[in-house]
């Protein structure tokens, strides 16, 4: 080999190999590995939250791929699609969730691996279930909406006690306050003149309290004292009631009430002048015959006791 190709090839083989290492430096800047073996996955959202290609994908805060490419849905719905390269063969079951979240107090976003626990796991190119991490606005926004809420509640009560404030300070207010004490002062000096009343009263009347007090003393010791005759009248009184309530009540008002319409048909055949009383009661000549009979039989006896020998005649033998 001479000289001339000699150099020739050297220049080839630089040329060849700084294009390799340009190729390897470019991929390794956009993070890709180009002597490793990728595995894809795909995720679909409904926003990346300022995701872009090349966000680091980590596990428990290791790093194990990258952002492959971010494009919309096939289906022109409005969701993305984001591809995920791994490139550790890590294995990843098939419920765990791919979660975009915040690296770092910048905003700079990365997609972690949250790990389920099935038993089956994803194959190469498989879909992976997606969530976002709240915004650090929406999290100060759910801090500060409880507070905000408080803040209006108070503003309202302290204007309300404001306007409640003004309305006692108006004049109208005052003069009815005045008034409203002046009515419990008066009140009050009521109440003691009353007060003093019955002071007067009762020390007036002690002797007759004391009385009236010793007189309750006494009956309640007769009360006492007498309390097993009055267990004894309850006891009747209780037995008396049990037996008014055996008693067939119904069947003696039945009787009475058959009893009562038998003498409203007597008295009713009476006064329209049946029977023998119900004659004499209407048909005179009825009574003036008994009367004259009445007559005729006194006068009869009459006769027998002037004249027994007519009506009674004794012999011995």
């Amino acid at each position: 080999m001479t000289l001339k190709n000699r150099k020739v090839y050297t220049v080839a083989l630089s040329f060849v190999l700084a294009l390799v290492l340009f190729i390897w430096g470019f991929n390794f800047l956009k993070g890709k590995d180009v002597f490793n073996k990728e595995q894809l996955y795909i995720v679909e959202y409904k926003e990346v939250n300022g995701l872009i290609k090349s966000n680091p994908v980590v596990i428990n805060g290791l790093r194990v791929g990258q952002v492959r490419d971010i494009y919309f849905h096939p289906s022109l719905n409005g969701k993305l699609i984001v591809v995920l390269a791994l490139t550790t063969k890590f294995p990843v079951p098939d419920n765990s969730i791919a979660r975009i979240f915040s690296s770092d107090l910048m905003g700079s976003k990365a997609i972690e691996l949250q790990l389920g626990t099935s038993k089956t796991y994803l194959m190469p190119n498989d879909t992976l279930l997606s969530s976002i991490e709240a915004s650090l606005m929406d999290e100060v926004n759910a801090q500060v909406l409880p507070l905000k809420n408080k803040a209006e509640t108070l503003l309202s009560s302290v204007d309300s006690l404001v306007v409640i404030l003004q309305t006692i300070l108006s004049e109208n207010a005052k003069d009815n306050i005045f008034s409203s004490l002046q009515s419990v002062s008066a009140t009050i000096q009521n109440l003691e003149r009353t007060t003093l009343v019955i002071d007067s009263v009762v020390s007036t009347e002690s002797s007759r309290i004391s009385s009236i007090l010793y007189n309750i003393e006494l009956i309640t010791r007769n009360f006492e004292q007498n309390n097993g005759e009055i267990n004894t009248i309850l006891s009747n009184m209780a037995a008396l009631s049990d037996s008014l309530v055996k008693a067939d009540i119904g069947s003696v008002v039945h009787h009475a009430d058959a009893s009562l319409a038998e003498l409203n048909k007597l008295l009713d055949a009476i006064n329209r002048g049946q029977g023998t009383v119900g004659q004499m009661m209407h048909n005179d000549t009825l009574y003036y015959q008994l009367e004259k009979s009445a007559e005729e039989l006194n006068k009869l006896l009459e006769d027998v006791r002037l004249n027994p020998k007519r009506y009674v005649k004794f012999s011995l033998f």
